[in-house]
């Protein structure tokens, strides 16, 4: 038996790796699962060599769990170490078992990357164990099988075995008591599903019973048999070419990814990339509601087929958090224990062809059925719009497939609809204006005003459009965009085409303050506007710039830094309404006073305004004024 001291550059590397390297103690499995499945890999490639002679039989990887003993071991029948290789890989952590086999086959490896490496990735094994002990024996020719075991000091012993009669190597963790719940045979199951789901080499967690029918229609017989449970999928449907795969593919296996999800998505994208970097996976678009926790399902980054993190900030971009799905990529750096990632250009070329990607997916939808496109919009849009603010490049390619639906359910692009509209809605200045209303049902007047003077109206109702179109107008100087009851109609796009008042100056002057003191609410701004007789006798709206600006405070980013401001309105008073000059004429005090109020309130119920006990009120003066 040899005895010796782990090569290290300080005196104690476990408490550094306890407390500092590795943050969160459960990676230890995925580490040393990851790197069973490294020496397997490695096995099965120089058996495709001609360097492994013979079949090589069982290959799975086994872990299983004596609760007496309190032990966790993990065991795979891979490539094996030798005394000599012990020494080297796990006694000196400075060399990297993965790194030194990929240099010497670089050539024959044809590009492929191996998932871990034996050296600190097996040292987070002490994060949970007092104490473990390696059983390995090389599946070189007459290699002798030797036992390594350290309790987490920088010494160590190493002895021949004759327990290991096979190659492969058997990791058998002594778990501390602090660490006792790696014991439970839930927790070690929710952790190979979390992290292990996906890797290439089967891994067998105890037996489970399936039943088994033998013989032929009524002479049939079913019995329960004990096989191995196999917990994870060696090939998940982002290994394989797209050409090779249905919808119903991808939607299988975006419900393995998320068993809770009852819904199919929308559509997928297989993303497959080998060149200036690796990278393969599938992004789903699901249906987003209003109230969708954005938390929920995030896109899970893999690192050849191991889980690493669903925290992908950087590398996917900001709007493509609300997809699901994952991508795999050997190229994204991360530090030492794999759990974060390190900010680098590749990743920032990673995350451009991400979005590259998607956008000319949408594009290649968007032109070979456009119907269907327009019929996903609804559930895609808020996506969309969010790309189109925050990246440039998405806008750009965005402004091809960018939808913007009427009132009326068609769909145009941006261009379409401005090219469509420009000649009726251009106003005295040269402006098109383009109006939007954000909610049918309420603007529902406001809407129908517009349609009478022949004019169109957009359907804009997410909940970041006032940002977008503020974008919009940055980057098109002679479009305006109104929301319908922002002003008068006539207002909104003003034709510089006079209307005459019914009233006189000295009338309206008369009137104002009539109105103001029978309105008394500093919210409202009294306006005297002739407007056409058809109109109702007082309209509210809300200015376009106010409303814009606490729309954008309310979801972020308000207009140059400034915050919600107090809630303002416009009240416009048609001075060619019949009802305005019968509260000019009107010679009872409280009729006029009657009038007044009713008016205003019709208004205010208009925008939803009137609620409460003014609402109340309202009803019982128009069932005397009824009377």
């Amino acid at each position: 038996m040899a005895k010796g001291k782990i090569n290290v550059t300080a005196d104690n590397i476990f408490p550094v790796i306890k407390k500092f390297l590795y943050s969160d103690h459960e990676i230890f499995l995925r580490e040393l699962v990851s790197n069973a499945v490294d020496a397997t890999e490695k096995l099965k490639h120089l058996s495709s060599m001609g360097e492994v002679k013979g079949d090589l039989g069982d290959t799975k990887i086994e872990i299983s769990i004596d609760k007496d003993a309190k032990t966790l071991t993990i065991k795979d029948r891979g490539i094996g170490m030798t005394s000599e290789e012990v020494e080297k890989y796990i006694t000196d952590i400075a060399f990297s078992g993965a790194e030194e086999f990929m240099e010497k086959y670089k050539e024959e490896m044809d590009g492929k990357d191996l998932i871990g490496h034996f050296g600190l990735g097996f040292y987070s094994a002490f994060m949970v164990a007092s104490e473990v002990e390696i059983f390995t024996k090389s599946y070189k020719d007459d290699s002798q099988a030797v036992r390594w075991e350290c309790d987490g000091s920088p010494e160590y012993e190493l002895e021949n075995t004759d327990k290991k009669e096979d190659r492969g190597t058997e990791i058998v963790l002594h778990i501390d008591e602090d660490s006792a719940e790696f014991l439970e045979e839930s927790r070690i199951t929710e952790l190979l599903n979390k992290y292990s789901k996906f890797v290439p080499v089967e891994i067998k967690f105890g037996e489970k019973e399936e039943t088994v029918k033998e013989g032929e229609g009524d002479d049939a017989v079913e019995t329960k048999v004990s096989v191995d449970n196999i917990i994870n999928n060696t090939n998940p449907a982002w290994t394989k070419s797209p050409s090779e795969l249905t919808d119903e593919d991808y939607n299988s296996f975006y419900k393995e990814l998320y068993p809770a999800n009852f819904e199919d998505p929308l559509f997928h994208i297989h993303l497959n990339v080998d060149y200036p970097f690796n990278l393969t996976g599938i992004l789903y678009f699901p249906k987003i509601s209003k109230s969708m926790d954005m938390q929920k399902d995030k896109i899970q980054l893999y690192q050849n087929q191991v889980f690493i993190t669903d925290n992908v900030e950087n590398i996917v971009p900001d709007f493509l958090n609300m997809l699901k799905g994952l991508i795999d990529s050997p190229d994204i750096p991360l530090n030492v224990s794999r759990s974060y990632l390190q900010a680098d250009a590749a990743v920032k070329r990673i995350s451009g062809h991400i979005t590259k990607k998607i956008a000319d997916k949408l594009n290649s939808m968007f032109k070979d059925d456009r119907e269907d496109f327009q019929k996903k919009w609804a559930d895609i849009k808020i996506i969309i719009e969010y790309g189109m603010l925050s990246e440039p490049k998405f806008y750009d390619r965005a402004k091809k497939f960018a939808l913007y639906p009427t009132v009326n359910d068609e769909f145009f692009t941006f261009d379409e609809f401005v090219e469509k509209v420009k000649d009726a809605q251009t106003d005295k200045d040269g402006n098109t204006v383009v109006l939007y209303a954000s909610n049918k049902d309420a603007q529902h007047s406001y809407i129908e005003r517009a349609k009478d003077k022949g004019y169109e109206v957009m359907l804009l109702d997410s909940p970041i459009i006032s940002h977008l179109i503020q974008k919009i107008e940055g980057d098109n100087a002679n479009v305006k965009f109104a929301r319908v009851d922002a002003d008068s109609i006539d207002k909104l796009i003003n034709k510089d085409e006079p209307v005459v008042s019914k009233l006189s100056k000295e009338e309206e002057d008369v009137l104002k303050p009539i109105i103001e003191t029978g309105v008394n609410d500093t919210k409202y701004t009294v306006q005297m506007e002739a407007l056409d007789s058809k109109e109702l006798p007082f309209l509210v709206t809300v200015p376009e710039f106010i409303r814009r600006m606490n729309e954008q405070a309310q979801t972020g980013g308000g207009m140059m830094g400034m915050g919600q401001m107090p809630e303002m309105y416009n009240l416009i008073v048609n001075t060619n309404n019949e009802v305005v000059s019968e509260i000019l004429n009107e010679e009872s005090e409280d009729r006029k006073k009657d009038l007044v109020q009713q008016a205003f309130d019709l208004a205010k119920l208009q925008q939803n305004l009137l609620h409460g006990e003014e609402l109340t009120k309202f009803i019982k003066r128009s069932v005397e004024l009824i009377k």
